[in-house]
């Protein structure tokens, strides 16, 4: 495995840490490199995917309010501004384009970039957007969010995870009584039933009242010059982050590409859910590299 070099880079409000791997001006290794965006997921949960993409340069980065990056004010952190984030590490590296591989989160915030800065972006997989404004449930959707993050504020991190991991878990649309249904306990998830205090966790906060509402841009998507390929687990079928992917692809009028394994198909098991990292790294190359 490459080396790896830090960077810092102070944005307007945050102050962002990014990773390389590889040496980006190698003859020919500009134009194979792959930036790997997660949102909230941060550059710790693309380590067992950029050890199968040793053959090209791989940027990692931590969003604003994870891991190593921190906020400088009070900016509301929103699709649109991580967008600009983005674009300001590409203009960092000193590349005119890298192509992108988006993860969830990471996925909305990468097609927020196309959108608005196409030039810097030569390829974009855009893996399982969680958006539910294209969706016909989206008023269930949004409003099951909305109950997450005032949950997550009223009760603690355990009680909102355990609605979230159900939500997205739910496969179809969602029933109009949703929001009425009994709460899932915490501890069938192996999650901790009391509140430890903490509101700092960007996923139950601020992703919660941002990702879902985002109205992406489909006109400017549509007149990009990035090749952008959407991309859903065969395990996701029938869940949000599936459904969504298919209902931006039909807007983009393009076709949605099968990848390995579900919403985390590119993990070992950092996080408890193994996916299968080295079939998904390959379907993912397959398409950084068609010409």
């Amino acid at each position: 495995m490459s080396s790896i070099e830090t960077r810092v880079l102070d944005v307007p409000g945050a102050r962002l840490r990014y990773d390389i791997r590889g040496d980006l001006f190698a003859p020919g290794a500009a134009e194979r490199a792959v930036f790997l965006i997660g949102s909230p997921m941060a550059a710790a949960g693309f380590g067992t995917l950029a050890g199968y993409l040793t053959d090209r340069p791989v940027v990692t980065y931590d969003p604003r309010h994870t891991e190593r990056s921190e906020l400088t004010d009070d900016t509301e952190v929103t699709p649109d501004v991580h967008a600009d984030d983005l674009h300001r590490v590409i203009e960092d590296l000193g590349l005119p384009a890298v192509n992108i591989f988006g993860s969830s989160g990471g996925a909305i915030n990468a097609l927020a970039l196309v959108a608005a800065h196409p030039e810097q972006v030569r390829i974009l997989v855009a893996h399982e957007p969680p958006t539910a404004s294209v969706l016909p449930d989206r008023e269930q959707l949004e409003t099951a969010c909305r109950d997450i993050h005032e949950t997550y504020q009223r009760d603690g991190m355990g009680a909102a995870m355990a609605k979230f991991i159900a939500l997205t878990s739910y496969t179809g649309e969602l029933p109009k009584d949703w929001a009425e249904r009994p709460a899932p306990d915490p501890a069938q998830f192996g999650l901790p039933t009391e509140d430890d205090g903490n509101r700092d966790d960007p996923l139950l906060g601020s992703a919660m009242l941002t990702i879902p509402s985002y109205e992406l841009d489909f006109d400017a998507l549509r007149a990009a010059s990035t090749t952008i390929h959407l991309a859903a687990g065969v395990e996701s079928e029938g869940q949000l982050t599936a459904r969504a992917t298919h209902a931006i692809a039909d807007r983009l009028g393009s076709e949605v590409v099968t990848f390995p394994s579900h919403h985390g198909g590119f993990l070992r098991d950092e996080y408890g859910m193994p996916g299968q990292p080295a079939a998904f790294s390959e379907k993912l190359k397959e398409l950084l590299d068609a010409r």
